[in-house]
């Protein structure tokens, strides 16, 4: 994997970067896409493979670059706030496990259906997980009853 530096942009004191990223894998395939760091949180903007990607290397490709993505733009490391040394800073946030974590994806699921939007991309915002794992979420809180069951059963 390679990480490059296309242009940034200064706005006030924060600043909005775009690297270029490249992942070449052993049997000729290839990712070439356009990354923005902005604010401590990494967005893709850009992305064109060979062969095509499937939707789940679509969905886990934020995951691979973070790291490298990180190193880059030197948002590695940070000690600063937490006092220990040596943690790395993530792109999304922590969401909690467990019940509470449950109970606020069907808090947020139930926000997103009363506005009209995708509840499923509202779980995927606010958790910062794939697609598939916004969807295991959401069915694990209508498993614990914090949501209608998707189907009524006969």
């Amino acid at each position: 994997m390679s990480v490059w530096p296309a242009w940034e942009v200064q706005e006030g004191e924060g600043a909005t970067s775009w690297f270029h990223v490249r992942l070449a894998f052993t049997d000729g395939a290839r990712v070439d896409l356009l990354a923005v760091v902005a604010d401590g949180c990494a967005s893709l903007e850009d992305v064109r493979a060979q062969p095509a990607l499937s939707l789940d290397d679509l969905a886990v490709l934020a995951d691979w670059i973070e790291g490298p993505l990180f190193e880059a733009c030197g948002l590695g490391p940070v000690a600063e706030e937490e006092g220990e040394p040596g943690v790395a800073r993530r792109a999304r946030p922590a969401w909690p496990r467990g019940v509470e974590g449950r109970w606020l994806v069907a808090q947020e699921y139930r926000a997103a259906q009363e506005e009209g939007v995708d509840p499923v991309l509202a779980v995927m915002c606010a958790t910062g997980h794939s697609r598939r794992k916004s969807l295991r979420m959401i069915a694990q809180a209508r498993d614990a009853g914090y949501l209608t069951p998707r189907h009524a059963r006969r």
